[in-house]
This record gives structure tokens, C-alpha cells and sequence, in this order.
């Protein structure tokens, strides 16, 4: 006997990065349109939906772990996003807990599948397969090709299909999707798929619907934002085209651009972010390391003073800018003399954050086969050593800030965040208590712990 639609309850669980967060909003856009009704995990749902991450491999065991814990709630238990497309059927073979595991695919038709699985309907586990394979090779090539392809938050259109699973002051917005670099260490692209950028009128419609939502941030996501605009024609410009239109949405306050692969950081994005108002002056940067031996065998590009230079023409555009980095430490082959390398550039760099890995074999990629692997006991002792200095250093540079004037955007009960903090990730700013979750507030910089800045207010913007 089929459920009646009208009272099929069902709960999203998001784990891993902002574009995950992205795409189960468009999986709540799309079930609220096929008569489901969204409600908390722990609020009677009869389907629980975990949207999955598979970075690392600590990623993947929450995952795992959120699938189980899922499970033991009563409700019919669903595995999407990047660990189920990534694994599919091993997947679902190996975790019987779950009722259905289903890729990228599936997300046009998920409230069918849900309903499906809600009626005792079995649905074979998706079976994965190189998602790069899907597009031409030549960027300029794909728009004509993407016609019925399905890339998760790509989906806005005359059916609105985003629906907002918090009511805060920020939220990321996708630009494109996939990658077209071959870093040796990691498997994203082969289940991201290859680069897609989004059209920017599609963008900046989503923006203004954002803003009407009470979205006063809008942190712009994807997995190489330098590369947006490649497969575009050419008059629509870049991401330098892009900010502007942004930034000029009534009711945005704040544009921030996150995931700059420093060999494509050109000198007019650069320009763009540093001298657009509205755009947040902030460069995530993904560095990965500094000492070239081991870059090359990542596949990347740069070193020690290159990325100096670079950071050192951000800052002669706007010298209080927010740089931040993730580094990989324990790769193969990597030296004491590398990571002193890396420990040079990071004391030199004086970043605002940095987030340290160590490194972990990935299924399907290039680093897995290398020679040279160290123990856990190494890579550990020198993720050690580099957070330690990290966090050295980083409280360091937030004690510089003391005595600027920032502008706040406040999020909860006395914190917010200043420009050169993304969400979640960068520390934040304490402010006295009485401020409105998504007021501006203009304030100085009065004391430091840690990252975490405290700030007098003001004026409210």
C-alpha cells in the first residue's frame, strides 16, 4: 500500500563542505516540490536523507558513522552526495543499513526514489563511474553539452528549486562545479566531474532570491572558483565580471569568493576583489605546501617565494586583507628539509588561517602508487609540529589587527565575523551582547585570543 504524499516526512543531514550545503538545499527545493515535508532528523521523519562527504578518509567514517546513527531512529535511511556517488554499490553492500545509496543522477528524480524507497520498493545502488568522462575535454566545448546532465547545484531555473535549511545572514552560493586539475592526491574531479561554471545571469538571479531570503553574505562556492568563466563565451567575462554584478544585488552587504588556486590568481582577479566595494577582501588561497619537490609530485605549481610574491602583491592592494591556506603534510617522499620549507614560507606568509592535513591515501589517485610513503607515526609528529606553529602564528596576526577598524556581520548571541573570516572556518569576532543576528557593525579591534577577535562597536550599519 502506498504512503499518502501529504504526509510523507522526510529529514536532510549535511556533512562535509559549503557545496554539499549548496546542493541539499536544492534537494529540499526539489522535495518540497514533490510533496514531502522537511522536518528534523529527530521529529518522526520517515526518511532520513544524509548528504555524505568524501574528502578524507576521516570524512568518510562520519559519514558512515551519520548513516548509522541515522539508522537506529526507525526511519528509512538514504545515502547521497559524494561518498555515495564515489562508492555506490560497495557502499550499499557493505552498509545493509542503509535503504538506498544514490548518485548525482538521482537528484532530479528524488522525490520519486524517496517515495520508491518509502513503499518498500528496492532501487539498484548507483553504479560509480569517471564523471569527467561526461564532457568534452575542451572547456569551451561543454555548455552545448550539459543540456540533460545532472550537476548538483546547478538546478536554479523558472522552477525554483533551492529551498533554505537555516535562516542565517550567509549563505553559499555555487558558481561552478567539478575541477580540470590532476593533483596527485586527490580523487574529487573523477566524482566532481570536470569544470562546469554556471551561467552568471542564473548566478546573480539566485543572489537576488538570496538576498530576499534575508541573506546579507553570499560566500561563493566551488571547487576551483579561478577557473570560473573558462567554458563561458567570452563576453561574459570572468569572475572579474561576475563581483561586480554581485556585490550590486539590493541587499547583499558582502561577496566573498573562497577556493583561488594560487597558479591561476591573475593579477585583475586580484584587482577585482581587492577594489570592488562589497566584495570581501579575502583570498583563500590553496598553497597545499611550499617546497617544490613536493609540489611537483602533487601536480602543482609554485614554491616558497613565488607564493610570497603573491601574497605580497594582495597585500600592496589591500594590506589588511584575510589570506588563509590548507597544507598537506606527510607526503610521500616529503623531507625534513621539505616541511622546514613549508614552516619557512607559512612564518614568512603570516596567514590569517591555515588549515593542516596530513596526508592519507585516496582510492583511484596518482599519490596512492608513489613510493616514499611515511608511518602514521611520522605524519602525525608532523602535523603536530606544523599546527603548533600555525596556531603560533596565526594568534600572532590577530594580535596585529588590534587597533583596525573593522565591519562585523553578526551571526549569533555577541559573535560575527569581520572580512577576513569565512564561515566555520577562520575564528570569529566577540561583540557585546544586544546586537541582531544580521545587523553591520563597524567597530575596532580591542583585544585578540587566538584567532578570535574582540570588538567594541561603533555604529550599526
Amino acid at each position: 500500500m502506498s504512503t499518502p504524499p501529504s504526509s510523507r516526512r522526510v529529514a536532510l543531514l549535511t556533512l562535509g563542505c559549503a557545496r554539499n550545503e549548496v546542493d541539499s538545499e536544492e534537494l529540499a527545493g526539489r522535495l518540497a516540490g514533490g510533496d514531502w515535508q522537511l522536518v528534523d532528523a529527530d521529529d518522526n521523519a520517515d526518511v532520513i536523507v544524509v548528504n555524505t562527504c568524501a574528502f578524507v578518509e576521516s570524512a568518510k567514517k562520519d559519514s558512515v558513522d551519520t548513516l548509522l546513527a541515522a539508522g537506529d531512529s526507525g526511519a528509512k535511511v538514504v545515502a547521497v552526495g559524494c561518498l555515495a556517488e564515489r562508492y555506490g554499490a560497495e557502499l550499499a553492500e557493505s552498509l545493509p543499513e542503509a535503504a538506498a545509496v544514490l548518485g548525482f543522477d538521482h537528484y532530479p528524480d528524488l522525490a520519486e526514489r524517496l517515495g520508491d524507497v518509502l513503499n518498500g520498493h528496492a532501487i539498484p545502488a548507483h553504479q560509480p563511474f569517471d564523471r569527467r568522462t561526461l564532457l568534452p575535454i575542451t572547456p569551451v566545448h561543454r555548455p552545448a553539452a550539459t543540456g540533460d546532465l545532472s550537476v548538483p547545484g546547478h538546478g536554479w531555473g523558472p522552477r525554483m528549486l533551492r529551498r533554505r535549511l537555516d535562516s542565517g545572514p550567509v549563505a553559499p552560493l555555487k558558481i561552478a562545479s567539478g575541477c580540470d586539475r590532476r593533483c596527485s592526491f586527490c580523487a574529487i574531479p573523477s566524482y566532481r566531474g570536470a569544470f562546469v561554471s554556471r551561467h552568471p545571469d542564473e548566478i546573480v538571479a539566485e543572489a537576488a532570491w538570496l538576498a530576499g531570503q534575508g541573506v546579507r553574505e553570499l560566500f561563493l562556492v566551488s571547487e576551483n572558483s579561478t577557473s570560473y568563466g573558462k567554458d563561458l563565451p567570452r563576453e561574459l567575462g570572468g569572475l572579474e565580471a561576475l563581483l561586480p554584478r554581485l556585490a550590486a544585488v539590493e541587499g547583499v552587504d558582502r561577496v566573498r569568493v573562497s577556493y583561488l588556486q594560487p597558479a591561476e590568481t591573475r593579477p585583475s582577479l586580484i584587482a577585482a576583489i581587492a577594489g570592488t566595494e562589497g566584495v570581501a577582501d579575502y583570498f583563500d588561497m590553496s598553497f597545499q605546501h611550499a617546497s617544490e619537490p613536493v609540489l611537483r609530485r602533487m601536480r602543482r605549481f609554485g614554491s616558497t617565494e613565488s607564493f610570497l610574491d603573491l601574497i605580497e602583491r594582495i597585500r600592496a592592494l589591500t594590506p589588511a586583507a584575510g589570506i588563509r591556506s590548507n597544507v598537506i603534510v606527510g607526503f610521500p617522499d616529503e623531507t625534513e628539509a621539505d616541511v622546514d620549507e613549508l614552516a619557512r614560507f607559512l612564518t614568512e606568509a603570516r596567514l590569517d588561517a591555515v588549515g593542516v592535513f596530513g596526508y592519507s591515501d585516496e582510492d583511484g589517485t596518482e599519490a596512492a602508487g608513489l613510493p616514499g610513503k611515511h608511518d602514521a607515526a611520522t605524519i602525525s609528529e608532523r602535523v603536530r609540529r606544523i599546527s603548533d606553529l600555525v596556531e603560533q602564528l596565526t594568534a600572532q596576526r590577530a594580535e596585529d589587527r588590534i587597533g583596525e577598524e573593522v565591519v562585523v556581520l553578526v551571526e549569533g548571541d555577541g559573535t560575527g565575523r569581520a572580512e577576513h573570516q569565512a564561515p566555520e572556518i577562520d575564528g570569529e569576532c566577540v561583540l557585546p551582547d544586544g546586537l541582531s543576528v544580521g545587523d553591520l557593525v563597524r567597530g575596532k579591534v580591542i583585544d585578540a585570543a587566538g584567532v578570535d577577535l574582540v570588538v567594541e562597536p561603533a555604529e550599526i550599519r
